[in-house]
């Protein structure tokens, strides 16, 4: 009777040695499923942050429209617009998010770098069709020597740094942080483990035209 009971037991139970099996096999798999719901993750704040940024280019334009001038970037993380920007330095640094009501960081948990042209952002003196910056004031290039640029007269960017806004940036995500002495920035695809920034800019002629259809121009 002992015996008998011994052999269900063992037919019915698992030993050791099959149970790290199935440990091994369910490791293996979760292995293999980790990398691709890693990156659907990153896919989809990648996906939301674009909408935040185009929230908050719609919120700067409306800025624009209501104040006649842009914002001042943010001296730091407080959302609050700097009270000037006359000088190269002012021109660069954080989202004045609580100025136009809008979130205050993007999906990866960051706050965006923001950067204006400080003729288009002075209180003072509003600006006008025929306002310009300085030539190549603020581009947006390929490649982080500028030597092909998407744009070269923008009037304001907008960044998100994505996942990997703490890490040591590469060259050209470089370009695109707010300590930096130049108003250079880097737009490119997607790179895998590299480079993942998010840029978005305003070009005069996009601001004329939503100052002109809202009557504040000319």
């Amino acid at each position: 009777m002992k015996n008998l009971n011994a052999t269900i037991y063992s037919n019915n139970g698992f030993t050791l040695v099959e149970m790290a099996i199935v440990l091994v096999i369910v490791g293996v798999l979760l292995g293999g499923l980790l990398p691709t719901i890693s990156s659907q993750i990153e896919q989809q704040r990648r996906n939301e942050t674009r909408k935040y940024m185009d929230e908050v280019r719609d919120a700067l334009l409306g800025y624009a429209i209501a104040n006649k001038h842009l914002p001042c970037p943010a001296a730091d993380g407080n959302g609050v617009a700097a009270a000037t920007c006359t000088t190269t330095a002012s021109q660069i640094g954080y989202l004045p998010y609580k100025d136009f009501g809008v979130v205050d960081k993007d999906a990866f948990g960051s706050v965006l770098v923001y950067a204006v042209t400080k003729e288009f952002a002075s209180s003072g003196t509003p600006f006008t069709l025929s306002t310009t910056g300085a030539a190549n004031t603020m581009r947006v290039c390929a490649t982080n020597t500028c030597a092909a640029y998407l744009t070269n007269n923008a009037v304001a960017v907008i960044v998100s740094r994505g996942a990997n806004w703490a890490s040591t940036p590469s060259t050209d995500e470089a370009k695109n942080t707010y300590s930096k002495t130049d108003a250079d920035f880097v737009s490119h695809d997607f790179v895998q483990n590299g480079f993942d920034d998010l840029v978005l800019w305003i070009s005069p002629n996009i601001l004329f035209n939503r100052m002109v259809a809202a009557g504040q121009l000319p």
